[in-house]
């Protein structure tokens, strides 16, 4: 049973070459989406840059249903070397746009619409709201089951704590969390990464912090 399973992981993810790769808007190389995935919707719209790793059970689509008319050419675009965790969920209305080295944990969730409820006699599954792009910048870190809503923009280098909650803009080199997220921590040139209370860490360089970059 275990070798039947490693023989349908391998031959089900979708990877260059493969049928499903080919329904995509482009498919880069080297890259992969694990099996099983949850939801593949209205593929034509989605563009997967190179090198790009996306877990199993997750969702990617643009639209309400398949075949959804006036769907956009690029509604959600995946840039180069990004790493989506196990059971992430990008729905995409009208753009959902993720930088090059953007890295998520497992459970994710991002929506560029959301429902309305003002009509009180109309359920509010079919009161569908407003769409707002959602971008977020080159080399994030979006951390377990945070949930990102639409029209946020998070800048480059940013970091969402698990769990959290984001609307709005973050910018670049910020530290965000909590439900709703809040700023935690913010890089100041020539100072280090100053906090809340005003307490500074220094800068780091290297992969794993080799380096101490003197504080100002």
């Amino acid at each position: 049973m275990l070798a039947g399973w490693r023989w349908l992981d391998r031959i089900g993810k979708v990877t260059p070459g493969t049928h499903a790769a080919a329904q995509f808007g482009s498919f880069g190389a080297h890259s992969s989406i694990g099996f099983p995935s949850a939801t593949l919707m209205n593929t034509g719209s989605i563009h997967v840059g190179s090198g790009v790793i996306i877990g199993r059970q997750a969702t990617l689509s643009v639209g309400y249903w398949p075949d959804y008319p006036g769907l956009p050419e690029r509604g959600l675009v995946i840039g180069d070397r990004c790493v989506l965790g196990d059971r992430c969920s990008l729905l995409a209305h009208e753009s959902i746009e993720l930088g090059d080295d953007v890295w998520f944990g497992q459970d994710v969730f991002v929506c560029d619409a959301s429902h309305g409820y003002q009509d009180p006699d109309l359920p509010v599954g079919n009161q569908f709201g407003s769409h707002v792009p959602v971008k977020i910048g080159a080399g994030t870190w979006v951390g377990h089951g945070a949930i990102i809503l639409p029209g946020t923009t998070i800048g480059r280098n940013a970091v969402v704590a698990a769990g959290s909650v984001v609307r709005g803009e973050v910018g670049d080199h910020c530290v965000v969390g909590g439900a709703p997220a809040k700023l935690l921590r913010r890089l100041e040139p020539g100072v280090g990464w100053v906090g809340r209370r005003g307490d500074v860490r220094p800068v780091r360089r290297g992969h794993f912090g080799e380096e101490e970059f003197e504080s100002a």
